[in-house]
């Protein structure tokens, strides 16, 4: 068996080769519609209703994943140096952005499927200052429209939301918020059904949204298990393919499947007693995006330090921010979903207060907390959560790289910078 990539990291699940295979196949099918086929499509970011277009079967590119995917490529730091030589600011936020400059490099012969051609949208939530400017100069290179969602202030502050979102979900996002949610939503649609012809089906809906429910409570049971088990089954690296993956399906024949074999092997490994690595010693929290240009990082300190990092936020977050009791109107749940997806990630004190019980929920011995110089939503709430975990007894490391810029990551240096962190508190 040839060893695994710098890049990759080792596999533990079967269902980890599966989930990478079928977002290949999907790309390629995905290129087939828009590309070749010059299919509608639009570009949306992470926080918007994906559900909408998927009940039209209109294909979206997701911006964070199309990030994700330059970044893998191993691409980024080209583009943005394009987007420099174009007068743009070298610390301009790189996540979001990423795919703006690839756009604006104009490369064909560099870019990924030769570069995207015009969508007949591109949406996004106005969750911060640079967002709009993003999208708005993104749809212009392209040719075509940005729809912009609001994101008003969440006034409502529950520092137990997490407890509660699922059933009380009315109560806890606002119901004004919901509501000016779900009206945008509806224009959405209008917007959509005269761009495509395509007709959206509220019964479709609901049964999405069932089949979602389905879907995230198999991933939080495998949450369950992640944190519980003395070693963890699973690490992160692995729980971010198994769950991001299909959160960009959710609700899909093949989404459904596969979380529940997700969930099956975390199981299985977890009452044989398998852990990620070979001796666990100490039980790491990853803070942050994921590091798409080096997801093998995580795995750097198994053999050497049995320290494992055993939480990102992707897991556990489908049970608190997914799941939702639909109560026969699946539009201001679906709302209820998006309307503050960023905020509690982000922002005091809902972010603080999760990640502090989650902390304590997975026997968390540190945290290392990324922090993107150049992104600004990533940084918005982070220092008060870093505040908050030592508080709670969690030493943190803060970090300083960027989950797609590989231009200042260096993999020997961080690894050299997390086991000093670890031996100086005596956790390694």
């Amino acid at each position: 068996m040839s060893p695994p990539s710098a890049t990759s990291g080792r596999k533990a699940l079967a269902c980890t080769a599966d989930a990478t295979a079928f977002q290949k196949a999907f790309g390629k099918e995905l290129r087939r519609r828009v590309i070749e086929e010059g299919e509608p499509y639009a570009i949306v970011q992470a926080d918007t209703p994906h559900e909408i277009f998927h009940v039209m079967d209109i294909p979206i590119i997701t911006n964070q994943w199309w990030s994700a995917y330059i970044s893998a490529k191993q691409l980024s730091a080209r583009y943005f140096d394009a987007m420099v030589d174009a007068g743009y600011p070298a610390n301009s936020c790189k996540y979001c952005s990423l795919g703006l400059a690839c756009t604006l490099a104009n490369d064909p012969a560099t870019a990924p499927w030769g570069g995207l051609p015009r969508p007949t949208v591109l949406v996004a939530r106005l969750t911060c200052d640079c967002i709009q400017h993003v999208f708005a100069q993104w749809a212009e290179a392209l040719g075509s429209e940005f729809f912009p969602l609001e994101a008003p202030a969440w006034q409502h502050k529950d520092r137990q939301w997490f407890t509660h979102a699922r059933s009380q979900w009315e109560q806890v996002y606002q119901p004004d918020r919901i509501a000016l949610m779900a009206d945008e939503m509806r224009d959405l649609i209008a917007l959509l059904e005269a761009r495509t012809g395509r007709k959206f089906d509220y019964d479709k809906l609901h049964h999405l949204m069932e089949r979602i429910n389905e879907q995230e409570g198999y991933i939080w049971e495998a949450a369950q298990v992640l944190g519980s088990a003395r070693p963890c089954p699973v690490s992160i690296a692995e729980q971010m393919t198994n769950t991001m993956i299909p959160q960009w399906h959710r609700g899909s024949g093949w989404a459904v499947a596969h979380a529940k074999r997700f969930r099956d092997e975390v199981l299985d490994r977890a009452a044989q007693g398998i852990g990620a690595a070979s001796q666990e010693k100490s039980r790491l929290m990853w803070i942050g995006a994921g590091l798409w240009h080096d997801p093998a990082f995580y795995q750097s300190l198994e053999d050497t330090l049995g320290a494992v990092f055993v939480w990102s936020m992707y897991t556990p977050f489908a049970g608190v921010q997914y799941l939702r009791d639909i109560k026969d109107a699946p539009m201001d749940a679906l709302a209820s979903r998006i309307c503050s997806m960023n905020e509690v990630l982000h922002l005091p004190p809902w972010m603080n207060t999760w990640m502090v019980s989650e902390a304590e929920r997975c026997g968390i011995d540190a945290a290392v907390l990324l922090l993107p110089p150049d992104n600004r939503l990533a940084q918005s709430g982070t220092k008060l959560t870093a505040m908050a975990l030592e508080e709670a007894g969690v030493p943190v490391l803060m970090l300083d790289a960027d989950m797609v810029d590989a231009k200042t990551w260096d993999r020997d240096k961080v690894v050299g910078m997390v086991t000093g962190f670890l031996r100086a508190r005596g956790l390694a």
